[in-house]
Formats: C-alpha cells, structure tokens, sequence
C-alpha cells in the first residue's frame, strides 16, 4: 500500500486530475476501509475528489467524495439518499442512451459510458461507439466519462467527440514510462483538443 500511496501521489501531482476512484472488487469492508483511511488524504490534498466504486454505503461512513454505481449495483435514488445531497453520484449507463437519460432525469453527476476498448480490467459487458459520446454532447449538460481500455494512443476521438472525461485505470498504472508521464500526457492531450 506504501509503494502504491507514493506513486498515487506523484501520479496527482503531475497534471490535471478530476478524480480517483478506488475500485476495489470481492474484498472484506475492513480492508476497503483501510485503503480509503490510507488513500483518501493523498487524493484530497491534490484538490482531487476521492470516489468510491460501488458501494454508496461505505462511501457515506467513510467520508468519501461521492460514489460510482453500476447498473447491478443499488440504484440511483437509494445510492443518493445514503450518499446526501452534496456527494457525486455516478452512473454507469453502458451503451445505453436510455440508461443515461434516466440517470442524467434522476439527478446524476455524470454517466459513464463503456467500454470503449478492448479492457483487462474487467470483463466489460458491453462495447461503446463513438458516436454515443457525440449525441451526449450535442444534447445534454450532464457530464459524460468514456470508460473502458483508454490510452493515450487511443483517447483523442473520445476527446474530439466531446467527452468531459475519461476514466483511465491501466492507460496510466501500465503506462511504459510510468503514471507520471501518463498524466502528463493526457492533459498535453486535453489542452491541445479543447483549445
């Protein structure tokens, strides 16, 4: 956790970062909450909201920024009465343009929609195009995030189409020149698309 807290921080420090979401799947509560007391304060310091994956429960006793859910996860209206009103709550809505109108009418901070690419993250149940990130844009003012195998070799059409962020895991931990250089480069990326 040590080596992890370290990089973390000089991850946060090289660039412009929304937020960190800590996902952490088929763990015991306790150490879910250990990484969070650990985590959180590098994370917050940085001005960078701390997002907790799945679980509005932990994410309201821990005192985290907000909460990420999914769609087999609790559902937006319970996910925002634990959480309170002054927490994120993010959807994530697939490649659904029905899932993410109804969480964008029930209040959402921002969809996510994914995956955009291959992933080893996880094991992605859909596959998003392009195209649904530019009808977001195009029509709506709650924010959108692409999800799912994004690099910095493949970010820039996700950018161009008008996602307002990107939810990067391994495009920065896996990055071949480290996390530092991988923030570094996608806000070099975000400053020359959004000019």
């Amino acid at each position: 956790m040590k080596a992890f807290a370290e990089a973390l921080a000089q991850a946060l420090a090289a660039g412009d970062v929304a937020s960190f979401q800590l996902r952490l799947k088929d763990v015991p509560d306790e150490d879910i909450g250990t990484a969070v007391r650990a985590l959180k304060p590098i994370v917050q310091k940085k001005d960078v909201a701390f997002i907790l994956n799945d679980r509005p429960d932990l994410a309201a006793e821990l005192d985290c920024d907000g909460v990420h859910i999914g769609q087999e996860d609790a559902g937006y209206d319970e996910a925002r009465r634990i959480v309170g009103p002054n927490k994120i709550v993010g959807v994530t809505c697939h490649n659904s343009r029905h899932l993410a109108l109804e969480a964008a009418e029930a209040g959402a901070d921002y969809v996510a929609f994914g995956a955009f690419f291959p992933t080893a993250t996880k094991d992605a149940k859909t596959k998003a195009d392009i195209e649904i990130v530019q009808w977001w844009a195009e029509l709506m003012e709650v924010p959108c995030v692409a999800i799912g195998g994004i690099t910095v070799a493949n970010a820039a059409p996700l950018v161009e189409a008008g996602a307002d962020f990107l939810a990067v895991s391994s495009g920065v931990w896996d990055h071949a020149a480290g996390p530092v250089a991988a923030v570094r480069e996608f806000n070099e990326m975000f400053e020359r698309l959004k000019r």
